[in-house]
């Protein structure tokens, strides 16, 4: 795929959680699709709309005196956008959770060994509340939060926080550098296993997605994570782990890069996120089956990424979800006043019939105690105080 680069401006690039040391002012380069690409035009409505959204909230912040403002808020950034050696250490910091002891209870999630573990098996007890559901946003906002505030007082991380804008490289996504299979990178595709059959992915409201066979299948093949193990799930399906998925199952990341979900991240339909109307809208287009970018950002790895439950097992989960944040991010900042408080849906997997408020306390198990949808809806606000580069 070919790209063009164009620089939008010289940013103070600041780590990406709350607290953390500053680095240099740099400059930031913004990659565009080359104009022979069909989906070049959306690319560059969605860059215009991150400019809409970044210079609204300069300006909210701008007028503040204290709290988060234009002084203090850190910048979240596209995983290119971050030096070798932050990635180097980001990297480093999700291998030392890994190394660090559980402390979920064993007689609740008994397959759990490591802080990493921690995440997976939080993520494996709300899965049915916090998909396909009025929850989802707000609680993985909280959620990464809370990954990367352990990534920093756990194992020293306090580099930037990155997302993966994977419409960038929907023709292929080995052609990202996250996905590049270099030690900077969260390794590329699985071994090839020839002659597998597709997978059937059921939605909990009826809907079915065939996701036929990628050009992998099998261990990762390459980059820093090749000897990770996984040790929870799967969570689903014929090969569902011990005692439900919850019990200790050792074995290697699995990736499978399929380019038909791949497509389905393309800029257009991030456009349709973007263009939304309501949150309602928003989510509704967000998780599609045959086109949304939120299932087939996961849909186009394949491995664990098709298993709601433990798809934290592979690192590449953050940054994919970085990068629905930050499309949550841009849609509220658009109209802020209008945007920043909208709830939608209900507390259960495939809607249900209790309706979600902003009172709503969300659930994050062994982290912090349970907290209402009101204090994650900003991310300038409550615990957050960043913005997306």
């Amino acid at each position: 795929m070919k790209f063009t680069c164009f620089i939008t401006s010289v940013l103070t690039l600041a780590a990406g959680i709350i607290n953390a040391a500053t680095v240099p002012i740099r400059t930031r380069n913004r990659v565009v699709l080359d104009s022979s690409d069909p989906e070049h035009d959306a690319d560059m409505k969605n860059e215009a709309l991150w400019g809409q959204y970044h210079n609204n909230m300069r300006s909210i912040l701008m007028s503040r005196k204290s709290g988060c403002t234009l002084d203090t808020v850190q910048r979240r950034v596209n995983w290119n956008s971050m030096e070798d050696e932050e990635k180097k250490l980001y990297l480093q910091a999700v291998t030392c959770l890994h190394n660090i002891s559980s402390v979920t209870d064993p007689k609740v999630m008994p397959g759990a060994r490591s802080r990493y573990d921690d995440f997976t098996a939080t993520h494996f007890l709300q899965a049915g509340y916090v998909h396909f559901s009025g929850l989802f946003l707000s609680w993985h906002r909280m959620y990464l939060h809370l990954f990367m505030t352990a990534m920093r007082d756990e194992c020293n991380y306090y580099g930037p926080v990155p997302y993966w804008d994977w419409s960038k490289t929907y023709k292929n996504p080995l052609q990202a550098p996250i996905l590049d299979g270099s030690e900077l990178s969260f390794g590329g595709d699985g071994e090839y296993v020839p002659n597998r059959p597709p997978t059937e992915v059921r939605f909990p409201f009826g809907a079915t997605v065939t996701v036929q066979p990628g050009t992998g299948g099998g261990c990762l093949k390459n980059g820093p994570f090749v000897d990770f193990k996984m040790h929870l799930g799967p969570g689903i399906g014929p090969d569902q782990g011990p005692d439900g998925g919850r019990g200790y199952n050792p074995r290697c990341i699995v990736r499978d890069i399929s380019l038909s979900s791949a497509a389905n991240t393309r800029p257009s339909n991030v456009t349709k996120v973007l263009e939304a109307k309501d949150l309602g809208e928003f989510n509704l287009v967000l998780d599609e089956p045959v086109t949304g970018t939120h299932v087939h950002g996961h849909f186009h790895l394949g491995g664990m990424q098709l298993d709601p439950f433990v798809s934290p097992s592979d690192p590449i989960f953050w940054p994919h979800h970085g990068m629905i944040d930050y499309l949550w991010s841009v849609w509220q900042g658009l109209d802020w006043d209008n945007r920043r408080d909208q709830v939608w849906g209900t507390s259960t997997i495939g809607n249900g019939n209790d309706d979600v408020t902003l009172d709503y306390k969300l659930n994050f198990e062994v982290f912090t105690e349970p907290s209402a949808i009101r204090n994650f809806v900003s991310t300038i606000d409550g615990p957050f105080c960043y913005i997306y580069e």
